[in-house]
């Protein structure tokens, strides 16, 4: 039995969303919309009487006070459900997270009740002359995102929830030996394996030596583990560089500038180095008194939130958070950071090219997420910054970062040992995510969003603090080797990186699912969220299981490190995959580009003649990149934790952005962090150069207008580049590398992590039917954590 629980604002209530949804009608020249009605409602699929239904209805679903509810029974033969009917109803796609039902689920259950599945919907009574046309342009542009939602016209017409059907097992083999160039290269578009020709050759030849074709989930890993995100063979590959001056051949250039400096600078300390670890696990280790490090990393999130801006950026967090947490042997969260570059607001919805959100439902919800997340998780958001250019309109930017904190002795992982049982710990896996590492190393269409909408996942945050709380115990009780979490490739990524050293066996259906029909392949390399996978001795597997059912949180064992050297993936006892860990990752051909960079042509500056400057003041502090920010940043909780000691804004008003913030992340310590920003884009435009340079000053000046200490400050790097194949854009970053070489070592500040993020551009047809690109300005973002001794 399938019915809907309705619920609208009571009669003596404004309905602010559906005056929200009017407006933005207006704005997009809809005019012949009169009015709009909202409401929400829940449908239950269950053995529920009408007392039943009540009652939930009533205490869980509904606040009485404000809100009055109406229970119906669907029915796939609804006869009077028609396209015309001013109503939408606006529904997730099938198989994107719901956090709302899955908790409505659990809170039924609580009760007492049975209940099979719950789903939620959004329905809008629209008031109108709008043609069927006007009304589908409303709908996707102001009521639902393509990317995972649905719109129904007319009363539902449904009898079940469809979450997913049984999956029939059925081996599949790609016939990659006998596929000639041309073939390779539509393997590698079409199945979103985003690889050049020569590493499908690559491939190709490895098989032909193995005597075998491969299966379709070896040929994912392999495309999962060789991506520019998770490989990141392009900054970390043989560049042959000029300019007007050098002419340098780099067979690493990453080592032999980023990393450099960083080895320079600890050599230079001796024995009073204070870097633990840098460059070697998912966050920059540094020392922070003597019974604790801290640990520090920045993500980029850029392509899920063109396609999902909420979706995009609440995970986007998510995940920056797990990276500490699988530092090591787990860092505890103490903070966070964000930086969000957007185009104008102010763009018109007919400027849009097709495939584009509006600026400012990407601000929106951009913000939105990152806010959810952080403040459900117990985590500050102590800094950050936005920046606008015109130029992000189809690659919007969204930085996040984390600090944790991590005791002296965990700041390391130890080897997993063969028979050690990998262990996933956390959310389950669903079809969220789904290419989620190769989706980010290509440029965006106006297709991306049809091509690769499973790229874009829906966070929890709860799930994730639990999953954070049970890490923690358990690290201290010393019940496991190792930890890292499922980044963009999910298990691929963090199995195949566990037992690199040693070999894996992986029992793909002992992994637990969010609903019925994902493929064996689907389940390795899905990015669903709030994952983490341990490496846990059979004799502690008892305890921790304990401990995680204790918390509410979900353990399995998945399968077992081994002394093989291959990595074996199972489904139902049956063998799917089997790779050499050394051709997964060592095999990958170099990547050699050539990269060229002149400085544009210096046109001097030459102030207009004007006497009275009022005007321009004016303009100036109206700006976009000067004009206050607070609207974002009170939306985060800056005190939880108790820590904050100097705020996101600070003066009389409380209104002025700070240069950095401090945090005292040890409230019986006095001891503080300093956690600063430096970022120009506009200064790219004349010299990545000195954009670089700049970027590192800023972020250090910041730390240290604020109190920190000049001589123990540690830096990281994220760059979000254009197309890097074309010689002089891969020129302006080499450029860009070199100065952050440079000015780290002058400031004695290391580099301890960082990130890059490439191709980020947006291809189009414009009304002419030709293809333009628009690609972002070079975007570097320096990011800083200092110290003070006494706050």
């Amino acid at each position: 039995m399938l019915c809907e629980v309705e619920i609208k604002p009571a009669e003596n209530q404004i309905d602010r969303e559906g005056a929200r949804i009017l407006k933005e009608c207006q704005v997009l020249g809809t005019s012949s919309i009169r009015s709009v009605q909202a409401a929400h409602s829940y449908l239950l699929e269950g053995d529920l009487d009408q007392a039943d239904l009540e009652k939930i209805a009533r205490t869980l679903l509904s606040d009485p006070i404000v809100e009055t509810f109406e229970i119906r029974m669907l029915s796939s033969n609804s006869s009077d459900a028609t396209e015309t009917e001013p109503l939408l109803n606006v529904l997730f796609k099938p198989g994107v997270t719901d956090n709302v039902a899955n908790s409505a689920r659990q809170a039924i259950c609580d009760l007492g009740l049975s209940i099979e599945n719950v789903a939620t919907c959004r329905k809008y009574w629209v008031n109108s002359d709008a043609s069927s046309e006007e009304m589908d342009r409303m709908a996707a542009k102001v009521l639902s995102n393509e990317a995972i939602e649905h719109v129904v016209r007319g009363p539902l017409s449904m009898d079940t929830i469809k979450l997913g059907s049984e999956y029939t097992f059925e081996l599949v083999t790609i016939p990659i030996r006998s596929m000639n160039d041309q073939q390779l290269e539509t393997l590698s578009r079409e199945g979103q394996l985003y690889l050049n020709l020569t590493e499908m050759r690559t491939i190709k030849n490895y098989y032909v030596g193995q005597e075998k074709d491969p299966t379709d989930i070896e040929l994912e890993s392999i495309a999962q583990t060789w991506s520019e995100h998770c490989s990141h063979k392009t900054l970390a590959g043989r560049i042959h560089y000029r300019d007007e001056e050098r002419d340098l051949h780099f067979e690493n250039m990453l080592k032999e500038t980023i990393f450099a400096a960083t080895t320079e600078i600890r050599k230079s300390l001796g024995e009073k180095d204070w870097c633990v670890s840098v460059f070697a696990d998912n966050a920059g280790v540094i020392t922070f008194d003597d019974k604790q490090d801290v640990c520090f990393k920045v993500e980029t999130h850029n392509h899920p939130s063109a396609l999902e801006p909420y979706g995009g950026a609440n995970t986007g967090l998510g995940g920056v958070i797990r990276d500490p947490l699988g530092t090591g042997l787990g860092g505890k969260p103490v903070c966070n950071t964000d930086v969000f570059c957007f185009a104008p607001p102010e763009i018109s919805y007919d400027e849009l090219p097709t495939g584009v959100l509006h600026p400012k439902a990407v601000a929106t919800g951009v913000v939105s997420g990152v806010r959810d997340y952080g403040n459900r998780m117990g985590i500050p958001t102590v800094n950050g910054a936005v920046y606008f250019d015109e130029r992000y309109l189809g690659n919007p930017l969204v930085y996040c970062g984390n600090v944790a904190m991590l005791p002296v002795g965990k700041s390391a992982k130890q080897q997993v040992q063969p028979g050690h049982y990998i262990v996933a710990v956390g959310g389950r896996t669903g079809r969220d995510g789904i290419h989620g590492a190769t989706f980010s190393s290509a440029e965006l269409t106006s297709e991306s969003e049809m091509l690769s909408g499973g790229a874009v996942q829906i966070g929890n945050a709860i799930t994730e603090k639990m999953t954070l709380d049970v890490i923690l115990e358990a690290r201290d009780k010393g019940l496991f080797s190792a930890i890292t979490d499922c980044g963009a490739g999910g298990f691929s990524s963090a199995v195949g990186e566990m037992g690199e050293k040693t070999g894996a066996e992986v029992w793909l259906d002992k992994c637990p699912l969010k609903y019925a029909g994902l493929s064996y392949t689907e389940i390795w390399i899905s990015e669903a969220q709030e994952r983490m996978v341990l490496a846990v001795p059979p004799e502690n597997w008892k305890e921790f299981e304990s401990i995680c059912a204790g918390e509410g949180v979900e353990a399995s064992v998945i399968g077992k490190f081994t002394d093989t050297s291959h990595l074996v993936l199972k489904y139902q006892d049956q063998v799917v995959g089997d790779l050499e860990m050394s051709f997964l990752h060592d095999g990958r051909p170099p990547v050699i580009r050539e990269a060229v960079y002149k400085t544009p042509s210096f046109i001097p500056l030459i102030p207009p003649q004007n006497e009275n400057h009022t005007k321009d003041l004016l303009a100036i502090l109206s700006s976009l990149n000067v004009c206050s920010k607070e609207w974002i940043i009170r939306q985060y909780d800056q005190e939880v934790q108790a820590g904050s000691v100097v705020k996101p804004l600070v003066g009389i008003q409380n209104d002025g952005p700070s240069d950095a913030a401090v945090v005292r992340p040890d409230l019986t310590s006095t001891r503080g962090l300093v956690i600063s920003c430096g970022m120009n884009p506009r200064y790219g435009d004349l010299s990545t150069h000195w954009m670089a340079a700049s970027a590192i000053d800023e972020a250090i000046r910041n730390c240290v207008a604020v109190g920190a200490d000049p001589a123990k400050i540690a830096i990281l790097d994220n760059f979000c580049w254009g197309n890097t194949d074309r010689p002089e854009t891969l020129g302006s970053l080499v450029a860009a590398a070199l100065a952050c070489q440079e000015f780290s070592i002058a400031f004695g500040s290391p580099f301890i992590s960082g990130k890059d993020s490439l191709y980020n551009e947006f291809s189009y047809e414009n009304e002419h039917g030709e293809k333009e690109t628009v690609a972002i300005p070079a975007s570097l973002l320096i990011s800083a954590i200092g110290q003070i001794a006494d706050v």
